[in-house]
């Protein structure tokens, strides 16, 4: 297909599974040029690699080394718990914030320069955050590091796209799996590391900063490329008018599933690892069972698609999804010391709602413009949907004094991500219903 041909096609239901990562978007940094149009050369595509791979593992680490070390943070900057709560809702606060932003900075600046500069405050971001020695100044350099992680986040499969037309899928993949192992990592090696630092939480959360000032080196000569550029080609955007998505009962089911699994999961980040802890596990052990909670997502995000994508209605994966964190969240009232292991699995499981929700975006539109439309409505009204949960939890165990009515809210809010996941996993497409 030329590269200025209006994308119209309609997708089959077996490829708009992945038409988040198949498909044009609509304008400016998401019709960029590829690396084979531009006849980039090999080393240059190899620096694109190694940048993906570098900026992926560098997009969680600022969340989950701070909820591995959440109670000493409190402990040193005498914060309450609905501070800490408010600590909490912070990433997803800032992704639905700094995130929009991510279009119309790479259209201005290209996105090559705008994931430099991500990377850069994130490394900024966990430099100053040990060393402003209070809560607010903590809080604001928290909020550094999550802006450039949100541009960034946004931008990834845009540079995909950009650089590996013919490998998206592929290239989607291992930037997933830097991503999965970056936020693992984080988790099992912050209180390690922590100790052979002298056992000081800033340099704990400081260390970070020099993966991400790796990450930095391969975006500076990446900067310069940007689509639209003299020799460098771009494919137009298709010109549509705009669905009323907002009027779609499978788009708002899709925003709320994607609202609540994300809501699960900067809990889980942000609070797992202290529930255990006082439940009498040790620091470095709560860590590393974050991590494996949160590395869950790495097999998992290569077989859900493929199993959703095959069938008409994803409501079973839902409900079995559901059910796995409606178990470990009992287990976790009920026995969070002798079953650790056993519910961060089922928690793990759980929170692979992730890419369920990704899949089912791409197959509940019949056109590629559709799925674009409906994957921003949904995750931005979802990141807005997150918010409150964690500061929620942060709230009810200061004034509860135990972890009893915040893993009942946990509970809670699943009954309703799976209703909603439900409702967006029926057979049917956004144009359906206008």
């Amino acid at each position: 297909m030329p590269d200025d041909e209006p994308r119209s096609r309609t997708l089959r239901p077996a490829e708009t599974a992945h038409a988040l990562t198949r498909t044009a978007p609509p304008e400016g940094p998401e019709a960029p040029q590829s690396g084979r149009d531009t006849g980039a050369n090999p080393w240059l595509l190899r620096l694109v690699t190694l940048g993906l791979l570098l900026a992926a593992l560098n997009l969680r680490p600022a969340i989950t080394s701070l909820g591995a070390l959440l109670e000493e943070v409190q402990d040193g900057l005498h914060m309450s718990g609905t501070v800490a709560g408010v600590l909490t809702s912070v990433p997803p606060l800032c992704f639905a914030v700094f995130g929009v932003m991510a279009p119309r900075l790479a259209r201005r600046f290209g996105p090559g320069a705008v994931v430099c500069a991500g990377m850069t405050a994130i490394t900024a971001g966990l430099v100053l955050r040990p060393l402003v020695g209070g809560t607010a100044g903590f809080l604001a350099t928290t909020a550094l590091a999550l802006m450039g992680i949100a541009v960034s986040n946004v931008l990834m499969p845009v540079i995909v796209k950009h650089w590996f037309p013919d490998r998206v899928g592929p290239m989607t993949g291992l930037y997933s799996m830097a991503l999965a192992l970056g936020t693992s990592l984080a988790a099992a090696a912050t209180v390690p590391m922590t100790r052979v630092l002298g056992g000081s939480w800033e340099a704990g959360l400081g260390v970070w900063a020099v993966l991400a000032a790796a990450a930095v080196l391969p975006w500076i000569p990446l900067a310069r490329y940007r689509p639209g550029a003299p020799g460098q080609s771009a494919v137009r955007p298709r010109q549509a008018p705009a669905p009323r998505i907002t009027r779609s009962p499978t788009a708002w089911g899709l925003a709320c599933f994607f609202g609540l699994q994300a809501t699960a999961a900067y809990i889980t980040m942000g609070w797992l690892p202290q529930i255990f802890r006082d439940a009498g596990v040790p620091a470095g052990t709560a860590g590393v069972l974050l991590a494996v909670t949160m590395a869950m997502g790495v097999p998992l995000a290569f077989v859900i698609p493929r199993v959703a994508a095959r069938m008409r209605n994803q409501g079973p994966i839902v409900v079995v999804l559901g059910v796995c964190g409606l178990t470990g969240y009992a287990g976790l009232h009920l026995a969070p010391l002798g079953g650790a292991w056993a519910w961060a699995l089922l928690l793990g499981i759980s929170n692979c709602a992730f890419p369920l929700a990704l899949t089912m975006i791409g197959m509940r539109s019949r056109s590629g413009a559709g799925v674009v439309r409906l994957s921003a409505f949904a995750q931005s009204t979802g990141y807005l949907i997150s918010i409150p949960g964690p500061l929620l939890v942060g709230v009810l165990h200061q004034h509860s004094g135990g972890w009893g009515l915040p893993i009942a809210l946990m509970a809670g809010l699943m009954v309703p991500q799976m209703l909603a996941g439900i409702l967006a996993g029926r057979d049917r497409t956004i144009e359906d219903e206008y």
